[in-house]
């Protein structure tokens, strides 16, 4: 089990209130928050299934053990959580995300 940060501040959406932001995530729920905490974050600021972290603190976290992954991984990985309960590997993502795409397609409508 791991947690990951991403590379959203280096995006246009990665920006709030002047803050360039990353999401933090993990495969469970007693990881992420462990981590968060480790790096100072409140735990009202958790957002359902990440973090939004200012950029100061991600420097913090991957030197708490955070693994740095890019926004598009994030994305797929943040799918994969919903519907498997765990995030995969960031090499995987891709894949992974492409053969869910394609069973989505052909998966009967009601």
């Amino acid at each position: 089990m791991a947690v990951f940060i991403d590379d959203m501040y280096r995006h246009a959406i990665g920006h709030f209130r002047g803050m360039q932001m990353s999401h933090l995530i993990a495969d469970t729920e007693v990881e992420l928050h462990a981590l968060a905490q480790v790096i100072g974050m409140k735990r009202e600021w958790h957002q359902g299934d990440h973090y939004d972290i200012p950029l100061h603190k991600r420097t913090l976290a991957i030197e708490a053990g955070a693994i740095a992954i890019t926004y598009r991984q994030c994305g797929m990985m943040r799918r994969r959580h919903r519907i498997e309960g765990r995030c995969g590997l960031p090499e995987e993502a891709l894949d992974w995300y492409r053969a869910w795409r394609s069973q989505s397609r052909r998966a009967p409508q009601p």
